[in-house]
């Protein structure tokens, strides 16, 4: 899919803007998104949580739009974050819920993925393929997709209706909750289904390799998957999370952006958190990370269901 709006996006923003967006507006002030953002640190490591304190706020300096950040490192007990309660249309950073259900489910019935179902998901976390995501998603269905986001407490999570699964309402918070299950032993998905996830994560395409994997070293190992959606209101959202392990740390970051001007605005917006979260969680010499736009991005907009 291009960036051109597509007739049914536009039908889409404007049959649904109304009823998903305007809730939000309220939340995201011109005032709030002009002032420097006070980003909460805690860590185990004296002087970490002040220095990722210092050097995630001047990354955010000067910053449009709203910001949302979330860091945890199990290694140092480091917690950083800012606006993690503010919700954001999920666009296709919300492909991970999805996959997360699909093992979820399967791990209930006791089976494997099918080879069919296999396919679907490699496609739709590795180039982000939105028309095995809408597959997936229409298979699940409703119930067992909230199934899962009760079970892994995603309490602030809401799941798209109607079929449009990009616009599923998902927090800092709830992103990061995901990605603790996905990077550590527990109840709610298997030890191979964290495996499987970990795997596509790290198996995405170059060009979309960007966001939060910038400025990693080349020591750690890379999980990333990412959103991008534009609508008439509050501009481009640009998503990206990542786990990230290597290098004496296990860490995972979640930055969501809305009310950029362009994609690219949001995406340098994300990587400067990221260089400054790597660097000071592992200050050594980085491999350059650099963001390469595609022309035929496959998840510029949410699904729309057939015949839209």
């Amino acid at each position: 899919m291009t960036h051109r709006k597509s007739r049914g996006t536009r039908v889409l923003a404007a049959s649904l803007g109304a009823g998903v967006i305007v809730p939000l507006v309220a939340a995201a002030t011109p005032a709030a998104a002009a002032t420097t953002p006070t980003v909460s640190c805690t860590s185990a490591q004296a002087g970490l949580a002040t220095k990722l304190q210092r050097d995630i706020t001047a990354a955010l300096a000067n910053r449009r739009g709203t910001i949302a950040v979330g860091l945890y490192d199990r290694t140092t007990k480091t917690t950083c974050s800012l606006r993690s309660s503010t919700a954001f249309d999920s666009a296709s950073v919300v492909k991970v819920t999805v996959l997360a259900t699909l093992l979820w489910d399967a791990k209930k019935h006791n089976r494997y993925l099918t080879d069919r179902e296999a396919t679907l998901a490699t496609a739709m976390i590795t180039k982000s393929d939105n028309n095995a995501t809408t597959t997936l998603w229409r298979q699940l269905g409703m119930t067992k997709i909230k199934g899962f986001i009760a079970a892994a407490g995603m309490t602030q999570t809401v799941p798209g209706a109607n079929g449009y699964w990009g616009l599923t309402q998902i927090t800092v918070r709830d992103e990061q909750k995901l990605l603790a299950l996905v990077t550590a032993k527990n109840t709610v998905l298997s030890d191979n289904s964290r495996a499987y996830i970990l795997k596509l994560m790290g198996n995405v395409i170059s060009s979309q390799r960007w966001g939060t994997p910038a400025g990693a070293p080349s020591s750690v190992s890379v999980h990333v998957k990412n959103g991008w959606l534009s609508r008439s209101t509050h501009g481009w959202r640009v998503h990206s999370i990542g786990t990230f392990n290597g290098g004496g740390h296990d860490y995972m970051i979640s930055v969501l952006t809305h009310g950029n001007s362009t994609m690219d605005y949001g995406v340098a917006t994300i990587q400067g958190v990221a260089r400054a979260i790597h660097k000071d969680l592992v200050p050594v010499t980085t491999s350059a990370q650099r963001y390469t736009p595609t022309a035929t991005p496959q998840e510029a907009f949410p699904a729309v269901p057939s015949g839209g």
